[in-house]
């Protein structure tokens, strides 16, 4: 028994000495199992969402100026329009990105324009507007110009020539120099005329005062059955309109006439006796039919 129990310490020895650092005595730990996904968001994740986009296709996409020289023309005219000061020649090719400067087809065609103004002096190049009117003065000689020509001018257009028009018109409003019409949407001015009759006591043209604005507005139109009423009563008719006047003169009836016998003309007289005309014509040496 003895050597029995020596060879049991031995072998507890010889279980102490061992090693357990290595990856067979110490496995690593066991890791918490993860929730599966949904079906629904796997699929989802697969397939990729497509970024939005704001690009019209049906529109044709703006490429600049492009390479047409009609196409670079307009742009340079309305570049010029919309500045509204002169401008030299290679600023205008540096900010259109236009070869003005250089290309001599286009250079010809921008010159010959007949909204262009080229001052040879300075070498600059400006727009030619409706009119040229740069203050009120200038704009108050226009309008009357153009008033006593039987018209108005548009205010519109009046901006397009000088930026500052509209508060120059209705400056000249407020002075009585002009009168000015207004769209009864958002009451925007719409066309300006010179107002001849000066607002004062001895000529007139003084504005209505306000109590006869309040009457005039005051009184309600009848409709179309009260006015025949009204008029009933007071022994008055309303007017008719005129009958309308057919075209063409009415044919009378009566008896139909009979029909005219139209003459006709008898051709070939000059073969009558030798052919007679009423039967077909049968070859000679043909037997008849």
């Amino acid at each position: 028994m003895s050597g029995l129990a020596r060879d049991a310490a031995a072998f507890k020895t010889a279980l102490h000495r061992q090693d357990y650092t290595s990856w067979h005595s110490q496995p690593p730990g066991l890791q918490p199992p993860q929730p599966a996904a949904p079906a629904g968001d796997a699929e989802s994740s697969k397939k990729k969402k497509r970024p939005k986009s704001n690009v019209v296709y049906s529109q044709p996409a703006d490429t600049g100026t492009g390479t047409n020289v009609n196409t670079q023309l307009v742009y340079l005219v309305n570049h010029l329009k919309s500045n509204g000061n002169p401008m030299r020649l290679q600023d205008l090719a540096i900010i259109t990105n236009t070869p003005v400067d250089t290309d001599k087809v286009l250079l010809e065609k921008f010159r010959a324009h007949d909204r262009v103004i080229h001052d040879p002096k300075t070498d600059l190049y400006s727009y030619r507007h409706d009119f040229n009117v740069r203050n009120k003065a200038a704009l108050l000689t226009e309008i009357q110009r153009q008033t006593r020509k039987g018209g108005g001018l548009s205010v519109r257009t009046l901006k397009e020539s000088w930026k500052e028009a509209p508060q120059a018109i209705e400056e000249l409003e407020k002075e009585g120099e002009v009168y000015v019409t207004r769209t009864l949407k958002d009451g925007q001015m719409r066309m300006v005329f010179w107002n001849e009759v000066k607002p004062t006591e001895e000529q007139g043209g003084m504005p209505v005062e306000k109590e006869f604005h309040d009457l005039w507005h005051g009184l309600e139109v009848p409709n179309d059955v009260d006015l025949l009423k009204a008029l009933a009563n007071e022994g008055l008719q309303a007017t008719a309109s005129a009958a309308p006047v057919l075209k063409g003169a009415a044919k009378k009836k009566g008896k139909k006439s009979a029909p005219r016998q139209r003459q006709v003309r008898i051709t070939n007289t000059h073969l009558k006796g030798t052919i007679d005309l009423s039967r077909d014509y049968v070859a000679p040496g043909a037997a008849p039919k």
